[in-house]
């Protein structure tokens, strides 16, 4: 199962080294991994996505708080954080299919990023089921590229600050 981990870190280098370091030596896969400032330039928001269990994920945490320019590490539970992605997909268009592919890319409020002759490049922000649904539609066309950033998340309310 897919666990979000969020740690607040000092903006400082080799901080997401120390980090990437501590997941491979004890050999957890990260399944996606996103960093960028907050709104404090001296501190980095990463989002880490693991797919292990509830125990896993205890220890990570416990690892994690060892080092030390970590600030602070909450695990966000799906039903109470907003999850989202980004991805640029440049799809393959000829005359006819073009209105077809710019149909869907409204129905799923996608925006066009750049249009030649023979494609049309896309870009979409939602959830992981959204996504998968729209790259499953653009199939039949021709994904030419298919660019995907990683998760961010965030809890909902007041649960967490930065």
């Amino acid at each position: 199962m897919n666990q979000i981990i969020s740690v607040l870190v000092e903006n400082k280098s080799g901080v997401l080294a120390k980090i990437s370091g501590l997941f491979s030596r004890r050999g957890f896969n990260i399944e996606s991994l996103t960093v960028g400032p907050t709104d404090d330039e001296k501190i980095s928001k990463i989002t880490i996505v693991v797919n292990t269990d509830e125990k896993t994920v205890e220890q990570i945490t416990k690892q994690l708080h060892k080092l030390i320019n970590v600030l602070k590490i909450q695990k966000l539970d799906p039903g109470c954080s907003i999850r989202r992605e980004l991805v640029l997909v440049k799809v393959n268009t000829e005359n006819k299919s073009r209105a077809e592919i710019l149909e869907i890319a409204n129905i799923f409020r996608a925006n066009v990023v750049d249009v030649c002759k023979s494609s049309l490049t896309l870009e979409l922000t939602g959830a992981e089921t959204k996504i998968n649904a729209f790259k499953e539609l653009l199939k039949p066309y021709g994904i030419l590229e298919f660019v995907r950033t990683g998760m961010i998340a965030c809890a909902r309310g007041k649960n967490i600050k930065k």
